[in-house]
């Protein structure tokens, strides 16, 4: 049974009916946006970010507090929202979709104005005797936003914050599987006074998405899958406006031998399982040495039979929430033990339970040759391979056509600092799941197919405006070495100064 699915209704829209991944029951619908739906709302954005951008960082920032302010007081009206959606146990929905926004929005709204403060210097070289340089970084304008379905507050509330605080609008597309926590979030918006039409939600599918980007947005800032990223590059590459990209995973973890195996264990469990698996720096690959591999694997197995699974939210590990990231977990997990893994824990649907739940899983014997150790997966699987030592265990964490996140696990910290400096990721954890994302001052992005750019931080809200240098002559006189009129004279004596500058290495280092 699909989770979302298109209702014919006799209208000329696409309409589609939304449903519970935990009841199967239906708990919403909505209309696909047009292009004409888009290009309206980039319009009516343009307007508002108009006397926005106008602003000053202060009275910006004092509407983002009430942002917040207002998600304080409503928290239990968007955790419902998000749980009716997802099926998230109450704990993630609440860190997740609660504290994790009301920390992003607060950090920008306190230190916009420090990260994109005038920059003021003088060049290098002779210029700085003649000009000066000042960088304004001036907002885009319209950013358009598409987000993913596994953590739809969060990885909305974040770049939204970053885009508002550099002065700029946006036009949101949610993902069409969690398409009501978006609307509940614009609404939230509202009540806390945010100039109309400054953040629109666009309900919509692919289609609504693909017009996005070619409704004269400034920017697209995309969050999801690596196929449908690509898909969102090309178009960004055919309009010619800059885009960041956050795709999948598939994060590796290098158990070391001197690691402190309980806690190694906690951390494989969580970093497989914290959001139903349902998040691209989610642990996928875990490599063990040999000779600790059975210890570890028996702390694993022990830790993962206390995780419960219930339909009302009292749960460690909740519900799938989409029905074909069902299909994908299914098919991983049947080839892999075709291929000969085995499974230890889980490893089904739990027959207890009417929605798309899967039981946490542990499952050993994989290697490379199997999808569930090359693509990710998305689920709640604990899967481990074991290694002869260390070095292995590295080559095997590189061996993957996505980089975005791994950790490190050993009780020497500068050797699990360098282990991580080895590894071929946009980011790596020492004794920790993968907490790059919500560590704001830490750029976020990944290499290879995981994504183009970086988020967060100072070079994440930087990243939603032009930086505009002025560059100011401070000299007396218009006339310059090499202005007109051109003499052989005035050549011969820059050939001159070129040889006494630049042919002397003192002076060189000195004036460059």
């Amino acid at each position: 049974m699909a989770i979302f699915e298109r209702i014919e209704n006799g209208g000329e829209r696409r309409h589609y009916q939304v449903k519970s991944p935990v009841t199967l029951e239906p708990i919403g619908s909505f209309d696909a946006g047009t292009a004409a739906d888009v290009r309206g709302a980039v319009e009516r954005a343009r307007k508002a970010q108009a006397s926005w951008a106008g602003l000053g960082f202060e009275q910006r920032a004092e509407y983002l507090w009430r942002i917040v302010d207002v998600i304080v007081e409503r928290q239990d009206e968007l955790v419902d929202c998000v749980i009716a959606e997802t099926g998230k146990p109450r704990n993630e929905a609440v860190s997740m979709e609660v504290m994790a926004p009301c920390m992003q929005i607060s950090y920008y709204a306190k230190r916009a104005s420090k990260f994109l403060k005038t920059i003021k210097r003088r060049p290098t070289g002779m210029m700085r005797f003649s000009k000066k340089i000042e960088l304004h970084f001036q907002p885009l304008g319209v950013v358009g936003l598409i987000t993913p379905w596994n953590g739809p507050i969060a990885l909305a509330a974040n770049p939204l914050a970053q885009a508002l605080m550099a002065g700029n609008a946006v036009v949101h597309k949610p993902s069409e599987v969690t398409p009501l926590s978006a609307v509940l979030f614009e609404e939230l918006t509202k009540a806390a006074g945010l100039p109309e039409h400054l953040y629109q939600v666009v309900q919509g599918d692919g289609e609504t998405g693909a017009a996005l980007i070619d409704a004269g947005v400034d920017k697209v800032s995309f969050t999801g899958s690596v196929a449908t990223g690509r898909k969102v590059g090309e178009a960004c590459g055919r309009n010619l406006i800059p885009v960041t990209l956050e795709l999948g995973g598939k994060d590796a973890m290098i158990v070391c031998e001197d690691a402190d195996l309980d806690r190694a264990a906690d951390g494989a469990v969580r970093g497989s399982c914290f959001n139903t698996g349902h998040y691209c720096c989610g642990t996928e690959r875990i490599y063990v040495p040999e000779s600790v591999y059975d210890p570890f694997v028996d702390k694993v197995v022990a830790l993962t039979k206390e995780l419960k699974q219930d339909p009302d939210g009292d749960s460690d590990v909740g519900a799938v929430f989409w029905d074909q990231q069902m299909d994908i977990i299914e098919s991983h997990m049947s080839d892999a033990t075709e291929r000969g893994a085995r499974v230890l824990v889980g490893g089904r649907r739990n027959p207890d339970l009417k929605g798309y739940f899967y039981e946490p899983t542990v499952i050993v014997d994989v290697n490379h040759d199997m999808d569930i150790m090359k693509d990710e997966t998305f689920g709640p699987i604990v899967a481990i391979q074991k290694v002869k030592d260390e070095a292995e265990a590295m080559a095997l964490a590189n061996d993957s056509k996505l980089g975005l996140s791994g950790n490190v696990w050993t009780q020497d910290l500068e050797k699990g600092a360098e282990l991580g400096t080895q590894m071929q990721t946009g980011s790596v954890s020492v004794n920790d799941i993968a907490v790059t994302y919500g560590v704001a001052e830490a750029p976020f992005g990944g290499v290879k197919a995981s994504g183009v750019g970086q988020v967060n931080g100072e070079l994440g809200i930087r990243g939603y405006c032009h930086i505009h240098p002025v560059i100011v002559d401070t000299s007396s006189s218009s006339k310059g070495m090499g202005g007109y009129p051109y003499t052989i004279e005035a050549a011969k004596g820059m050939q001159g100064f070129v040889k006494r500058i630049f042919g002397n290495r003192f002076l060189r280092k000195l004036l460059v």
